[in-house]
């Protein structure tokens, strides 16, 4: 049986989102941009969640480098997944459905966010079927 990947906290997803948005970063980067104000303890505590999410396998070290540079290894779109599928499993016996739904009838999507959905769902059976025929 394999390991559920682990989720992230609130600090390691602060991480995670400026790699994201920086690609790969250092200590110093990363304590600059979550603690504009910080010193060292701030300096240990960007450490501290680097070490924890390399233990999760969601970054790696460039050690070639120096100083050395940290990268995300699992992307915004596979976090996303991953913590949906857990929200579903834990309120809707596993199907994304329910949860899909009450997000697409929300007020926060705009007519350019629902056209957008369109677009994919019709490219989705699409290629659903091209595979079907094959």
């Amino acid at each position: 049986m394999s390991r559920t990947p682990q989720d992230v906290t609130e600090a390691e997803l602060a991480v995670l989102q400026q790699m994201w948005d920086q690609g790969a970063v250092t200590v110093r980067q990363l304590t600059d941009e979550l603690y504009p104000r910080g010193g060292g303890s701030e300096y240990a505590t960007v450490q501290k969640l680097l070490e924890r999410l390399g233990r999760k396998n969601y970054i790696v070290r460039n050690r070639e480098v120096w100083p050395h540079m940290f990268e995300a290894t699992v992307g915004r779109d596979e976090l996303i997944g991953r913590r949906l599928q857990s929200t579903a499993d834990q309120l809707c016996d596993g199907s994304l459905q329910p949860l899909l739904t009450t997000l697409v009838k929300s007020d926060k999507l705009s007519a350019r966010d629902r056209e957008s959905l369109r677009g994919l769902l019709d490219n989705l059976d699409k290629e659903a079927k091209r595979k079907g025929s094959s």
